[in-house]
């Protein structure tokens, strides 16, 4: 029974948390490492993509709820999702004409494009402080768990309840069918296969008859809706603050950097590895312990490695790791 109990605490804690989390930071990272692989750069200006198309998507939800629409046992945001994803798609077009274009035409460094990518992140982290304002924002609606507590104790005998919210559940579902999605368009369609191509070898590419600017185009509109995807996930499963969106910055970069960016595989096995690391660390495992070994054997203090304040330090020394050992990834995408 206690080995039983252990299991449903490290489920509840550490599995379903880290495996959403995970599943967020997998999104969002596909982003950084669609842009890096086409256009061969690192856009520093994702988290905040993620936090403006968030808080449309947001805008979007208090509008369809003033006119009492809702989606059931579901949060009314996912209606709103479209309308986040084609508004922040065409403001990553405008900015792509207004700024990248230019460094694109002059082949410039990819280090000046990525300073240039942190003037685009200023200037859409005051937007989108201006649009929606800096405190936090609770969004979600509809069914909140789909297992309780209290009920799985009832049902089980078990001390231990295991608790799975609906926004976990429809974090990993909606990860899932999306990089199912995304895998299918750049593997089986024409688009695709000339981003890929447009990836590989951009001179064979444009001898191919591929045009470019098209290519560009369908990679913005692709990353901003993955970013888009990924926050209103992150915001609906946590809550909604602009800033949190930055710091979030460190671990999609250490997780595309660990998976091999510009592998779309690497990027999510990376996103999955940060999470999971993360949460161990910082995770106070006294009770987990406390099940699996002897009474007199229990442990007094919390086996916590490091405090949850400290948790983005994971993510720190792991991008580190990598860049000093093997910066092409686990999966062999591009140096860095």
């Amino acid at each position: 029974m206690d080995f039983l109990n252990a299991i449903v605490a490290l489920l509840n804690f550490v599995i379903i948390p880290a495996a959403a989390y995970g599943a967020q930071l997998a999104l969002g990272a596909l982003g950084a490492t669609l842009v890096y692989g086409v256009l061969r750069f690192s856009n520093f200006a994702l988290g905040d993509t993620m936090a403006f198309g968030t808080a449309i998507t947001i805008l979007g939800t208090w509008w369809l709820q003033s006119h009492g629409v809702s989606f059931g046992i579901l949060p009314t945001a996912l209606l709103a999702l479209p309308f986040g994803i084609a508004v922040t798609a065409a403001l990553a077009l405008a900015t792509d004409r207004v700024v990248y274009r230019y460094y694109r035409q002059v082949r410039a460094k990819p280090v000046i494009v990525v300073i240039a990518s942190m003037g685009v992140m200023f200037v859409m982290s005051g937007i989108t402080r201006f649009v929606i304002g800096v405190e936090e924002i609770r969004f979600v609606d509809g069914t909140k768990f789909v297992i309780e507590a209290n009920s799985f104790k009832q049902a089980t005998g078990l001390a231990e309840g295991l608790a799975l919210r609906s926004t976990q559940l429809l974090t990993m579902v909606t990860a899932a069918l999306v990089v199912a999605a995304l895998f299918w368009f750049l593997n089986s369609t024409r688009t695709g296969k000339s981003m890929r191509a447009y990836s590989d070898n951009e001179d064979l590419a444009l001898l191919s008859g591929i045009n470019p600017e098209r290519v560009v185009a369908i990679t913005w509109i692709i990353a901003s809706a993955l970013a888009v995807i990924a926050g209103t996930l992150y915001g609906l499963d946590k809550a909604y603050k602009a800033f949190n969106y930055f710091s979030l910055l460190l671990p999609i970069f250490a997780a595309a950097v660990v998976g091999g960016l510009g592998n779309p595989l690497g990027a999510i096995a990376g996103g999955f590895l940060v999470a999971f690391s993360e949460v161990g660390v910082t995770y106070a495992w006294k009770k987990v312990a406390g099940y699996v070994m002897p009474e007199g054997l229990a442990p007094d203090g919390l086996l916590q490695i490091l405090s949850t304040d400290y948790k983005f330090s994971v993510s720190f020394a792991i991008l580190i790791l990598v860049l000093l050992f093997k910066p092409t990834g686990i999966f062999k995408g591009k140096a860095v």
